[in-house]
């Protein structure tokens, strides 16, 4: 730390530098800023570095990013990210907005530590209800994000590639253990296969405009739940290469960190929630080269700390450990799964749509829902009404034909992309369950049916209820109800083979287990 950046510091705990209300100053540092937290303010000031990827080194180039901080991450929280307040007076004892400007701060409302993702997690706090919340707050954002002109380089094979290069060259050389070295060789062989395989879709998708300014270092400690709403801060605003990327980069970092700390249900409920929500399931095909390469990230940062010398042996024996963590995450990422097809069938009001949505996160698969395909089908957000009469406009047989298309076309993209893949729709008729089993036959894959059994007069009541509250996805109603059970076809003695019973008290758990060994 230079000198002078060391007295301003230091001058900075004192209460009087502040125009406000101020008992007492907290420093919180890291590697590139230091922040204060005084009062109900944070004020970050930005340490006068430049490693390569990152240059804060002139007064300028602070600003500048001062800047872009407070504009980016404006989107995310804007009632959190205030303004850039000049620094003035002298370095031993400066002023908020005095003069000479001796730097720039970004100016914050403080928030409690406890309300950020990281702590709630630790502490047990963390629902699925909230990580979901999170799903549907981040598909706003990515779909309102600036799409990236195709003339630039972001998202391009060749920038995509480069980090990911660049992370096993550096990693490489701080290794030691032989065995450690044929597991980066492992992930450098996956990655540059993975690679090659899907370089047709990379070009795709920056064609498509899935390249968009998009966070860049989404992991829990950088979200807040915020006075019952949920919050991303911290966004990188110092270099476009890491921010201007595809958004399944984006939140990939974010279930690599759920699934590093043991939170794997969490990251399969967010996972499935903003699928629901973006209809992106081309995406799942690059996942896990992304998770893999977001674990890789972790690992080398870990490598640089064991590089650096004079660090107590406790805390060199808790970084091998974290090192070797992570890369056993990269390595699972590579691992393929079993990905059997399952198909839900049952009336509306069965509860089908319920239990999938515990059920998917806890098997670790996606659950896809006829009826927010349907009307993702006719432009319609999963809430809206069609106000579609009995068997006609978006529930006529055309309709109904097309949404189970779709629903067989989006099995195949998430199981060829290696997931388990759910089915929920009332699959009534023969030709439907049988279209099913030949794709999971093609694929060559498990076929299964879960059979959902509710007695009529608990079905009408249940879709009674149901059709009076808005809001509700489905827009089934006891004439609807009336139609289903007068015209359905009950399963053949052979999808009765292949079917598992469920009834209202049946427990999620225990379908997994059995999905398991079937």
């Amino acid at each position: 730390m230079q000198k002078s950046s060391a007295v301003l510091v230091e001058a900075l705990h004192n209460p009087h530098c502040y125009d406000h209300p101020v008992d007492r100053v907290k420093l919180v540092e890291t590697h590139i800023s230091w922040v204060f937290l005084a009062g109900e303010y944070a004020y970050k000031l930005k340490k006068p570095v430049n490693f390569g990827f990152l240059d804060f080194s002139t007064l300028n180039k602070r600003q500048h990013f001062c800047q872009e901080e407070l504009r980016l991450n404006r989107r995310f929280a804007p009632r959190i990210y205030l303004d850039v307040v000049s620094l003035g007076g002298s370095a031993a004892a400066p002023v908020i907005g005095g003069t000479p400007t001796l730097d720039y701060l970004v100016k914050m409302k403080r928030f409690s530590r406890q309300e950020e993702l990281d702590q709630l997690l630790q502490n047990g706090l963390l629902e699925p209800a909230q990580i979901e919340k999170f799903a549907e707050y981040l598909a706003e954002l990515h779909k309102s994000a600036p799409r990236i002109e195709q003339n630039r380089h972001f998202g391009s094979p060749d920038a995509v590639k480069a980090p990911v290069e660049e992370n096993f060259l550096q990693i490489r050389k701080l290794l030691h253990e032989k065995s450690q070295r044929r597991k980066l060789d492992r992930l450098e062989s996956y990655s540059r296969q993975t690679f090659q395989q899907h370089l047709g879709l990379l070009q795709k998708r920056k064609k498509e405009h899935f390249i968009r300014e998009c966070h860049g270092d989404i992991h829990l400690a950088n979200m807040l739940w915020h006075n019952g709403e949920p919050l991303l801060f911290d966004c990188i605003e110092f270099n476009e290469d890491f921010r201007c990327i595809d958004i399944v980069n984006d939140y990939a970092f974010l279930l690599m960190d759920l699934d590093d700390r043991g939170a794997d249900r969490l990251s399969w409920h967010f996972l499935n929630r903003y699928l629901q929500k973006t209809g992106d399931y081309q995406g799942l095909h690059l996942l896990d080269y992304y998770r893999s390469y977001r674990a890789m990230v972790r690992a080398k940062v870990v490598c640089l700390r064991l590089a650096q010398v004079g660090r107590g042996e406790k805390v060199r024996e808790n970084d091998e450990a974290l090192l070797h963590s992570y890369l056993e995450l990269a390595e699972r990422y590579t691992q393929q799964r079993r990905t059997p097809l399952i198909i839900t069938h049952g009336f509306s009001g069965s509860g089908k749509s319920t239990f999938i949505r515990q059920l998917a996160p806890r098997y670790g698969a996606i659950g896809i829902h006829s009826d927010i395909e349907r009307k993702r089908l006719h432009g319609l957000e999963e809430a809206d009404k069609s106000d579609s009469t009995l068997a006609a406009g978006i529930y006529s047989e055309h309709a109904s034909e097309k949404t189970y298309h779709r629903l067989l076309a989006l099995a195949e993209t998430a199981i060829k992309a290696g997931f388990p893949t759910i089915l929920d729709a009332t699959f009534l008729k023969q030709q439907q369950r049988k279209q099913a089993r030949r794709l999971a036959e093609r694929l060559k894959v498990p076929f299964i049916i879960l059979d959902f059994t509710v007695n009529e007069k608990e079905l009408f009541l249940r879709v009674a209820e149901r059709s009076i509250n808005t809001g509700k996805i489905s827009e089934a109603t006891p004439e609807v109800l009336q139609m289903q059970l007068q015209q359905t076809e009950p399963l053949a003695a052979d999808e009765k083979l292949a079917s598992l019973k469920i009834f209202p008290d049946t427990p999620e758990e225990d379908i997994v287990i059995r999905i398991k060994h079937s």
